[in-house]
Formats: structure tokens, C-alpha cells, sequence
């Protein structure tokens, strides 16, 4: 059931801008009726890749899908997560797919089709992702930006789910995109 009207921004003031992103702080009046402060992150939005090898799959173990392996510090840690990245400004999504695919990782894909998009933590985060199925890839080089230390590699589905459900990989959009493709597969 859809609700009849959304919020009424009664005052905006910009708090923090960054590189990144912006803060703003707005006074608004919900839909039932309440008056809250609401500190929004403006984000202008990410890309994922689900990069598919089914050349090497196994019977078993299902297609193999590459994973990257860096240090991200707000978690304090370094993590695996699919390649992932801003979509620059007058960038398409998947124009920003294809960029961050090969910059980080080298590979480059013949085939690209989306299939998730969602809010990242719509409680006081604009930013939504879109995750592309990245099919038929080829092998390049890979061209970092200068503050990335990237370490790839393929996994075997079966794999990476394991990881996932074992606390191995604990990255959000890593998982709703090795999921999907298992349940993807499930149902093929």
C-alpha cells in the first residue's frame, strides 16, 4: 500500500561537503504528521559488478565470480567485496560499470545487463546501487587509481557463498549480488 503524500522539507541547510559527498540538515514534516530533523547524506551513486566466468565453471561449484580484496578503513579492515565504484558526474551507470570494472581489475565484458538497484541504508543515505551482471570477459590491464591497492580473483560460487554465510565476506552489495546469481541459478 503506497502512502499518500511523502514528507514537507520545511527548512534545508547544508552542513559538510566533501569530494564524496554532502551533508544537509532538514526540518520536515512526515507523512503522519510528526516534525523531525533529518541529516541526509547526498550520495550521487554507485555501480557493482558481478563479473561471470562460465568458461571455468564447475559442475559443482557453479561459475566462478571475481572478487577484490582491499582495505576500506571505516570498517577497519580489508575486505572482499565485488568491484564497485562512484558513478562520476554526467556518467551513466553503466558506462561507470565498464570504467571501474577495467580500472580496477583489468577485465573487460562483452556482455552487461543490470539487474539489482537499491538503497544502501535509506535511513539517512541517498545513495542508491545498481549491480551489473558482467558476462564474456576478457583479461587486460589494470589501471588503479593512485590510492588503491587491489588485490582480484576468481571465486567459484559455491565459494563465495560459503564466504558469505561464514562471515568471510561481510560487504553488503557483495552479497546481494553472490545471492542472487545462486538463486538465479537455483531456478534456471
Amino acid at each position: 500500500m503506497k502512502p499518500k503524500k511523502t514528507a514537507r522539507v520545511l527548512s534545508s541547510k547544508k552542513g559538510f561537503t566533501s569530494p564524496l559527498f554532502h551533508v544537509v540538515t532538514e526540518q520536515v514534516r512526515e507523512p503522519g504528521g510528526y516534525v523531525a530533523r533529518r541529516d541526509i547524506v547526498h550520495h550521487p551513486g554507485s555501480v557493482v559488478i558481478l563479473a561471470v566466468d562460465e568458461a571455468k565453471a564447475e559442475k559443482k561449484a557453479g561459475p566462478r565470480i571475481l572478487l577484490e580484496r582491499q582495505y576500506r578503513h571505516a570498517a577497519r579492515r580489508f575486505l572482499w567485496e565485488l568491484p564497485a565504484g562512484k558513478v562520476d558526474r554526467g556518467e551513466s551507470a553503466l558506462k561507470a560499470a565498464k570504467r571501474e570494472l577495467l580500472e580496477e581489475t583489468g577485465y573487460t565484458a562483452r556482455k552487461w545487463r543490470r539487474i539489482l538497484n537499491f538503497f544502501v541504508s535509506p535511513g539517512f543515505l541517498d545513495e542508491t546501487m545498481t549491480i551489473f551482471l558482467a558476462q564474456d570477459i576478457r583479461p587486460g590491464v589494470a589501471q588503479p587509481e593512485y590510492d588503491e591497492l587491489i588485490e582480484s580473483r576468481f571465486v567459484p560460487l559455491r565459494t563465495a557463498q560459503s564466504m558469505a554465510e561464514g562471515g568471510a565476506i561481510r560487504d553488503a552489495k557483495t552479497i546481494a549480488g553472490i545471492f542472487w546469481l545462486a538463486l538465479r541459478r537455483k531456478h534456471d
